[in-house]
């Protein structure tokens, strides 16, 4: 009698628990008016729903659940935007919200703790970080600064494609313009090509390769809590060890640099580089070492600034058509827009001028495989390869 008495007692309380506990979540859900969304899970919400491929699934719930989606990913919570209009109220209108970047496990690790410019959190440091980028690296006077490097790789591109012409070789496209923009970048950063040292260069490339990987993967941890400090997939582990490498060489980059400039340090200024424009690294060790600076930066900060290097066609590309974001937009929007808008076309009217193209499909057509991969960046499932012919040499290569 007295237990089941008890065991009563335990189960009104357990109810009457359950009830509060209702009342409450949905009393407090009354106060936000959620877009529309699929049916979910309990525990993995949406997650189910997701393929290698997230934009076509995107598109799919757009078609029917219109431009503005909630989704629940794990316990995530996460609203897709497929509009052109609520993406410009996002991204412009109400971006110092949305100002933050969502940091997963690796990145966090691989930034030193979101250390530089690209997840570092909105705010004060963030800023003095973006004004020290665009003043110093990206804005156009440093563009100007740095225009006879973009005019060297582009020939260097340009004469490596007549060779290729002229030997027969077929180009992988993707795979020279991605060296270029690397050989670009990394001489405007630290004074050294990319390509140019095949050990140095191979370590690099490595490295990038691993760091590019671990930023695309899936981690389990990132979207269920109660998992965020077990590592269940191993990407703490694999972090640490690319973590370990890429410091390393970070390391050694750096101390060059500074026994190069601590032996120059009293020396008339006549002699020092020549005029020599500074490269991105210079302008970071002297903002470090600056005891006036508005904020200052440590070891970390320049490292992680170092690894950052990391729809129609009549919409514009600068983020003023809500349409095509190839380089987002706001405060956020990628600062390295203008290098590309300088580099790209000059790229595109050199090849052209030089050469002739041809498309060779891996079938064997003439038609570009447009079949996309999982990536940030939707990147092809197959390289462009192309043969060439030369149309006109500026260089008079001996033919």
């Amino acid at each position: 009698m007295v237990l089941n008495l008890f065991f009563y007692a335990i189960l009104f309380i357990f109810s009457l628990l359950v009830l509060l506990g209702s009342v409450f979540f949905f009393k407090n859900r009354v106060g936000y008016r959620l877009p529309p969304s699929p049916m979910c899970l309990s525990i993995i919400g949406h997650m189910h729903f997701i393929d290698s491929v997230p934009y076509r699934f995107f598109h799919k719930l757009a078609i029917r659940y219109g431009p503005l989606i909630h989704l629940r990913l794990g316990s995530v919570p996460c609203i897709v935007v497929s509009s052109p209009e609520f993406a410009k109220e996002c991204l412009m209108i109400n971006e110092l919200t949305f100002g933050s970047r969502p940091v997963t496990i690796s990145i966090d690790y691989l930034t030193y703790n979101s250390a530089g410019f690209a997840f570092a959190h909105f705010g004060t440091v963030w800023s003095f970080m973006k004004k020290v980028l665009m003043s110093e690296l990206l804005g156009g006077q440093a563009l100007k600064k740095h225009c006879h490097i973009r005019n060297n790789e582009i020939q260097n591109l340009v004469q490596l494609l007549l060779k290729k012409s002229v030997n027969g070789e077929r180009v992988n496209v993707s795979e020279e313009l991605m060296k270029l923009s690397n050989n670009i970048i990394t001489q405007m950063m630290l004074s050294m090509k990319y390509s140019a040292s095949k050990e140095k260069g191979e370590e690099v490339r490595s490295l990038v390769r691993e760091v590019t990987k671990i930023f695309n993967q899936f981690n389990v941890s990132d979207f269920f809590g109660f998992l965020r400090n077990l590592d269940l997939q191993g990407f703490l582990r694999k972090s640490t060890d690319i973590k370990g490498r890429y410091d390393i060489l970070l390391e050694r980059i750096i101390k060059e640099r500074e026994e190069v400039r601590n032996k120059k340090k009293g020396k008339p200024t006549s002699d020092v580089g020549n005029n020599k424009v500074k490269d991105f690294l210079d302008i970071l060790l002297d903002v470090s070492e600056d005891m006036n600076s508005e904020v200052k930066l440590n070891r970390d900060n320049v490292k992680a600034f170092l690894l950052y290097q990391a729809s129609r066609v009549n919409k514009d590309v600068r983020g003023q058509h809500f349409e095509f974001k190839a380089f987002g937009t706001g405060r956020r929007g990628c600062p390295g827009i203008w290098l590309s808008l300088l580099e790209g076309p000059a790229v595109l009217a050199a090849i052209i001028q030089c050469l002739d193209w041809e498309v060779i499909s891996s079938n064997g057509s003439k038609v570009i495989d447009m079949t996309d991969r999982p990536g940030l960046t939707v990147p092809m499932a197959n390289p462009i390869l192309l043969d060439l012919r030369t149309r006109f040499d500026p260089f008079n290569l001996d033919m």
